[in-house]
């Protein structure tokens, strides 16, 4: 279907793009009286699955479509998975985006690499301020995060209020930024909520999340039990400004200076001094400057918390790093959570870095060194019992946490629950809200080398393939009536041991000239016939002898 809706119609809807069966590229839509409002555009990230990606784009064919019923581009908060996609789609939607200060800066510094800075309308909300985009009255309400700014979403139209709970959770002590603002949610929550678009992610999660004190607290007094030994590295996510200044207090405490390595640290760190954010923390010092510090007086943040491969982490790790190194009686801090998918990434990194002689510690072995940023089940039910809203949809988790958090929320006395999946069209109507109509796309889209591809590409899945199965070469030399005029060349890569492949090559390159032999005199002349007689047959001889079954590419070259 399109997405056009009729400007008459009293209802409104719901529709997810991403993050909805899914953790992360997260993309929502609310449509009423005709028009569209977007609610984040985010990425997600590559894994073994897309061999050579790093990022993954949603799919917004459906609104793209609709884009002069596009009223506007709003965003939560800086995350990656919330902003990660405005550089690379803004110019399909062409909308204004509206964001607090914060956000902005980090999407101002998107738009300039990507040369769009010029072109977008990008509004500035203040923080706990409003707005009217469209049909909706906007109302952003302080919460807190991993991040400065986070921001719950009161969306007020003709059909009701509706809050899209976008990342948060209940820390009394945040450090950066306020704290949640619980009287602006009971206000929202006594006048009446239609529906509450609710955060998954640890809804098995029992109790409650702990506070950023806790980690200041366990960090400072892990410094110390290292007094007078080698560097600590910390590895932790760059946009977590609240960590970075607990970090640098728990070194300052310890005697110690702290550096920043990864240029993603810096530019956070840039953010947030322009908005007045680590205002308290002592200076940090560059990467080029670390090496100049005695080894027991320097901690080094480091991006590369999840195994990155182009992160500093990961290079240092190698031993690539231009300017910092970590070896024997070094430490090395995980202040932060495995990413479900990046358990790999991550082992290999540790694995490379205890070979060095490195001490790693994760928070399995120290619990307190690193909190969550979103709500535990006791701070759910907390929120539902403040909005009391007529509909719960739970967004932002798999299918697993999306279920789990329909039961609570039933639990939590809520008449109506939908679990949504991306491209569901949800309309909010007490007592009648339901899936609709379910919206078709073109599918997950990847940057690939400053190209954007589709998930399922040729490209793609020739690379995909090649992983598993390698690949084989064929080069034909024939005459015009398709005569061979040299032996054929057969070459495979990826497949078996150099002796054992080239073995299989040369029998291969004997099968294809009785191959050849075999053809019509009008099979030979034609390339195409030729081309796909000689993929079938190396394919073959491929497959029987390895069981594997490599992109096969024939070159012809008629003389």
């Amino acid at each position: 279907m399109t997405l056009k809706l009729n400007p008459n119609d009293d209802d409104l809807y719901f529709l997810p793009l991403g993050g909805s069966d899914e953790i992360g590229m997260n993309v929502n839509l609310y449509g009423y009286a005709g028009q569209w409002l977007m609610v984040d555009l985010g990425i997600t990230f590559g894994d073994d699955t897309t061999p050579g990606v790093d990022v993954i784009l949603p799919d917004i064919s459906a609104i793209e479509a609709q884009k002069d019923k596009l009223c506007g581009l709003l965003l939560t908060h800086g995350h990656e998975d919330h902003i990660g996609a405005v550089p690379y789609l803004w110019e399909r939607l062409g909308c204004p985006i509206y964001c607090t200060p914060f956000t902005a800066s980090l999407v101002r510094r998107k738009l300039i690499d990507a040369g769009l800075l010029e072109k977008v309308e990008l509004i500035e909300i203040p923080v706990a301020g409003s707005a009217v985009i469209g049909p909706f009255e906007i109302e952003m309400i302080r919460v807190t995060h991993s991040i400065p700014e986070p921001n719950m979403i009161v969306l007020r139209c003709g059909a009701g209020t509706v809050v899209h709970s976008g990342d948060w959770k209940f820390d009394p002590t945040p450090f950066i930024g306020g704290p949640t603002d619980f009287d602006a949610i009971r206000a929202v929550g006594e006048e009446g909520v239609l529906a509450l678009m609710g955060d998954s992610t640890n809804v098995f999660v029992p109790g409650r999340t702990g506070s950023e004190a806790e980690v200041r607290m366990a960090m400072t007094e892990l410094f110390a039990q290292y007094d007078g030994q080698g560097r600590i590295a910390v590895a932790c996510f760059a946009s977590n400004v609240a960590r970075l200044e607990s970090i640098a207090m728990a070194a300052a405490a310890n005697d110690r200076q702290c550096a920043l390595i990864g240029r993603s640290l810096w530019r956070m760190h840039d953010a947030a001094k322009e908005n007045g954010y680590l205002q308290d923390a002592p200076a940090f010092v560059k990467e080029d400057e670390a090496g100049y510090f005695p080894e027991d007086k320097i901690v080094l943040i480091c991006t590369g918390s999840q195994g990155e491969s182009r992160a500093a982490l990961s290079r240092i790790s190698d031993g690539a790093h231009p300017h910092v190194s970590l070896g024997e009686g070094d430490i090395c801090i995980f202040s932060s959570r495995q990413i479900p998918g990046n358990e790999r990434a991550i082992g290999r990194v540790q694995n490379r870095l205890a070979a060095r002689g490195v001490e790693i510690i994760t928070t399995e072995d120290q619990p307190g060194i690193h909190v969550s940023g979103h709500p535990a089940r006791e701070e759910l039910a907390e929120m539902y019992q403040m909005l009391r809203p007529q509909i719960a949809i739970p967004v932002h988790g798999d299918a697993r946490h999306l279920r789990e958090h329909a039961r609570l929320a039933k639990a939590c006395q809520v008449p109506e629950t939908v679990v949504p999946s991306n491209g569901s069209l949800i309309r909010l109507a007490s007592g009648h809200a339901e899936i609709v109509e379910w919206v078709e796309g073109k599918g997950a889209q990847v940057v690939d080398d400053g190209q954007i591809l589709g998930l399922q590409s040729e490209t793609l899945r020739d690379r995909r393939r090649m992983l598993h199965n390698g690949a084989a070469t064929v080069t034909l030399v024939l005459d015009a009536k398709g005569n061979l005029q040299a032996d054929p060349v057969v070459s495979l890569v990826g497949i078996a041991d150099p002796e054992d492949a080239e073995d299989v090559a040369l029998d291969a390159a004997d099968a294809l000239q009785e191959t050849l032999r075999k053809l019509s005199n009008r099979d030979r002349r034609e390339d195409d016939a030729v081309r796909e007689a000689a993929r079938r047959m190396v394919r073959r001889i491929v497959r029987d002898e390895f069981n594997k079954r490599p992109v096969t590419d024939v070159h012809i070259v008629r003389i």
